[in-house]
């Protein structure tokens, strides 16, 4: 895996980003809005079904099963894929992914390509490896293209573009659609229907033109080799079906064994993702239109869909997390991002203080397993929860995130021993932890001592007038933003002990 950011520059530790968003009065205005909306949508989406909750037990289930024999069911899913006339390319990081499919979309004569909304493509910055090869990739999904005019990051899984407001979008869209291709109308307005025809009279142009189309898929079906990408505008459906040359990059974790599998997830993504009872455009293909493949899932029509397809199957850090016998749930993450609107972190700080494509709660826990804890920002992104366990709560395939920020925090805090590019190595604990771990260290003689820390409670009891208002030394950025807590009169110990020898009333 290259020491690159996923594709992206290197950037500021989480607290100093989180810092400068949080007074930033518009993106806080934008995020509260939008959160709240799709949160509570969601959560009326979700409340319909009264197996959720089986639904939620089924899918992890199904995750965990697949993550345990990754290697039977990806060689399963080559040979699926290749029986329906589909080519599969192995990547291990994002440079070799950028690479092949450079080099595919080169051997068409093309030097411009369509994309389907991917986070993989994100992962590896494949875009910014296909302009410095001279070729032009359009991003066509919204909410992408709006990023992409803007010269921006992504930051949000489902809605990358949360950030901005309906006047900010005009505006962009007023100055630089007509570099990209069909300028906007000069008096286009900021009304959502105005910007969504703006938008599609600009793309359809490209997708008449486009010969090439790169894509990611939200879940492969390893027992016919079908791939399935879920998406609400139908942008999707255009790059997948008219391009003669389609090339996918999908992460590994992707892969589910059989069609039914897919079932559970087509049932929980789309309400737990846009509060949708079924997704709007749900497209599904299996190899070419002239494959031979045969079984559910596998009714091409002849001359239907791109002549070619190409599967890159990205590691890119994946096979490193699934080492890890806490950290490894996270693979289960089908992006759905429920865990974002509800995060009181991401609410405020927004996704680009995350450094990553992959923000929020399911970013502190991802990224820093595929890139490493090494760096600064993917140092601190464990820190970046309140460990309020809303994320478990509405995760529709039941991921601990704040059981793997812990652990995550004490990899920063201790090092240990870890798997990186296939090779287990013992890493050094994060610079500037040196106060933490002397009081973790001191808690744990404490801890082991109980007469020890029954004095230590009695003696901070009949101290407790003496109380700080802030803590000294390393403490002080604690209390910088927290309240020291009042110290009770009474330990419970103590209150315990006298309430058992009370008399029984």
């Amino acid at each position: 895996m290259t020491g690159t950011d996923l594709g992206m520059p290197a950037f500021p530790p989480f607290p100093e980003a989180a810092r400068e968003a949080v007074h930033d009065e518009v993106l806080r205005a934008n995020l509260r809005h939008a959160t709240h909306t799709i949160r509570d949508k969601r959560a009326r989406a979700v409340a319909e079904l009264d197996d959720w909750d089986r639904l939620r037990a089924a899918g992890k289930a199904i995750k965990d099963h697949t993550l345990r024999h990754l290697d039977r069911y990806l060689l399963q899913l080559e040979a699926a894929v290749t029986a329906a006339g589909g080519t599969v390319h192995w990547a291990v990081d994002g440079d070799e992914a950028n690479r092949i499919v450079t080099g595919l979309v080169l051997a068409t004569g093309e030097r411009e390509v369509v994309k389907v909304k991917s986070m993989a493509t994100q992962e590896t910055g494949l875009n910014e490896a296909l302009e410095a090869a001279g070729i032009a990739a359009y991003e066509t999904d919204l909410a992408e293209l709006i990023v992409q005019l803007g010269h921006d990051r992504p930051s949000h899984i489902l809605v990358p573009a949360i950030h901005r407001n309906r006047g900010e979008i005009r505006d962009l869209f007023r100055s630089e659609m007509g570099r990209w291709g069909r300028p906007a109308p000069e008096d286009l307005g900021d009304d959502p229907r105005e910007l969504a025809e703006a938008a599609r009279l600009h793309l359809r142009e490209k997708f008449l033109r486009a010969k090439v189309a790169v894509s990611g898929a939200n879940f492969m079906v390893a027992e016919t080799g079908t791939m399935v990408v879920l998406e609400s505008e139908g942008n999707g459906r255009m790059c997948l079906t008219l391009p003669e040359t389609l090339i996918s990059v999908v992460g590994i974790e992707k892969v589910v064994p059989t069609f039914r599998d897919l079932e559970v997830f087509l049932q929980t993504l789309p309400r737990s993702s846009t509060a949708e009872r079924m997704n709007p455009y749900t497209t599904m293909w299996t190899g070419t239109g002239t494959g031979t493949g045969t079984g559910p899932g596998t009714g091409t029509v002849e001359g239907d869909g791109p002549t070619a397809f190409h599967l890159v199957l990205l590691d890119n850090g994946r096979t490193d997390a699934l080492a890890d016998e806490v950290g490894r749930q996270a693979l289960r993450c089908i992006r759905c991002s429920a865990c974002l609107n509800v995060c009181p972190v991401y609410e405020r700080a927004g996704g680009h203080a995350y450094g990553s494509v992959y923000p929020g709660p399911i970013g502190a826990v991802l990224s820093p397993q595929l890139r490493g804890t090494a760096t600064p920002i993917d140092a601190t992104l464990p820190y970046a929860s309140t460990l309020c366990g809303a994320c478990y709560e509405v995760c529709p395939v039941a991921i601990d995130i704040p059981e793997i920020l812990v652990h995550l925090r004490e990899r920063v805090v201790q090092g240990g021993p870890v798997t990186r590019e296939g090779v287990r190595v013992r890493i050094r604990p994060a610079h500037g932890h040196t106060a933490e771990r002397a009081a973790m260290r001191a808690a744990r003689l404490l801890l082991d001592r109980p007469g020890a820390l029954r004095a230590g409670e009695r003696l901070l009891s009949r101290a407790r007038r003496l109380r700080p208002q802030r803590l000294p030394g390393p403490g002080r950025a604690w209390t910088d933003t927290r309240a020291l807590p009042d110290v009770p009169a009474e330990s419970f110990r103590d209150w315990w002990a006298r309430e058992r020898k009370a008399p029984q009333k």
